[in-house]
């Protein structure tokens, strides 16, 4: 039996913050990210508005590869922004930063996205966690797609990180991709039959002059344009790092165990898109706190226990790989709440103490940019 190296990649998006008004700021520092170019080379790259910043690790070969350079990076951006009168916060939205006020990338590349783009990505005021897995193999790069789609809802409810929005608690734990679906071209992706198939839908977009090329296609799961890898998109930037390594083990997980039942000719069930849109809202809504769909059961489980479901059979693959400690921490994230969960309640208990609304959301964002350091050392 053939044993795929199924190397790593993690790219992680930030928020800078001003610590003495807790806005996201709207003018980054002119020198900050010359600096951060300087401490981390190509590692980290500008994003679309001007208060976020991103990180991409080089190709790990583990997850403990990827901890290490995502402690690294973290922490050095986290005290580069220090540096420059500023703080790194990882979240998935501003708990009340307004999007109107917010400036983007000076660049080609940002001017041409307004431009074709308009209000759907001024709005993109949200981050997110991208974790590559390395798949030589175009056809098995699709064929596990195809199947991998099935648990997109599963990561997306483990991250969830927005529940707040210009101000208002949203009611959900990860509005983020409420306002990510605005956009064309995201969701769950359809099956494919093979990767030329995937070839030919992209090359109809290109030759038609809608897109460039396929990095303009922003599914929740997809090929990477740049590598031979399979890109999951769906989840939150996770507050805690200890969480995104907990998504990585288990995505990197999840694609062993379906290669190794491809090689004994058994396949994860491909689930219509409808199906397995309906499990993400359900995620989005209520995240680790609430149920989804056992389609082979046809009723909702509590994710709790699809989660422990999923420990159990995810084991064995998680100590190949040398990742179950980063596996089995899903079950803390279940236990004590997803970034979201937590949020809320600091909110919540700052309202109950008698807080004002101002008040209690500094206190999420004091409470977020703590966290996102915790650990680095």
């Amino acid at each position: 039996m053939v044993d795929h190296k199924l190397t790593l990649g993690v790219e992680e998006e930030y928020l800078l913050v001003d610590p003495e008004t807790r806005e996201a700021i709207s003018d980054s520092p002119d020198d900050f990210f010359d600096a951060c170019k300087d401490a981390l080379g190509e590692n980290v790259t500008p994003e679309f508005l001007q208060c976020q910043i991103e990180i991409a690790t080089p190709i790990c070969q583990n997850v403990g590869d990827a901890r290490q350079h995502l402690t690294h990076m973290r922490g050095t951006l986290a005290s580069i922004a220090k540096d420059h009168g500023i703080r790194l916060m990882a979240a998935s939205t501003h708990p009340f930063t307004q999007w109107r006020r917010q400036k983007p990338t000076k660049g080609e590349r940002y001017q041409k996205l307004v431009a074709d783009l308009q209000g759907a990505i001024r709005r993109m005021l949200i981050c997110g966690t991208h974790v590559h897995i390395g798949i030589e193999e175009p056809g098995l790069r699709i064929d596990v797609m195809n199947q991998m789609r099935y648990f997109m809802p599963h990561l997306l409810a483990l991250s969830t990180s927005s529940p707040f929005w210009e101000g208002d608690k949203m009611g959900m734990k990860s509005y983020r991709l409420s306002v990510f679906d605005g956009m064309p071209r995201t969701g769950v992706p359809e099956a494919m039959e093979s990767f030329g198939e995937y070839e030919r839908l992209v090359g109809t977009l290109v030759k038609a002059g809608v897109i460039e090329d396929a990095s303009k296609i922003w599914w929740d799961l997809r090929p990477s344009t740049k590598f031979p890898t399979l890109e999951a998109r769906v989840a939150d930037m996770c507050t805690n790092l200890e969480d995104t390594l907990a998504i990585v083990a288990m995505y990197q997980c999840l694609t062993r165990m379906l290669i190794h039942l491809k090689q004994r000719n058994i396949k994860w069930r491909n689930y219509p898109s409808l199906l397995i849109a309906e499990n993400r809202w359900m995620a989005q809504r209520f995240g680790v706190t609430g149920e989804l769909i056992d389609f082979g059961k046809n009723a909702c489980r509590p994710f709790k226990d699809i989660n422990e479901e999923m420990i159990g059979f995810l084991l064995q693959h998680a100590q190949a790989l040398g990742c179950e400690r980063e596996l089995l921490h899903t079950r803390t994230i279940v236990e004590r709440g997803s970034s979201a969960c937590r949020q809320v309640a600091v909110y919540d208990d700052a309202i109950d103490s008698g807080k004002s609304k101002e008040d209690a959301l500094i206190m999420v964002v004091d409470h977020l940019i703590s966290e996102t350091v915790k650990g680095l050392g």
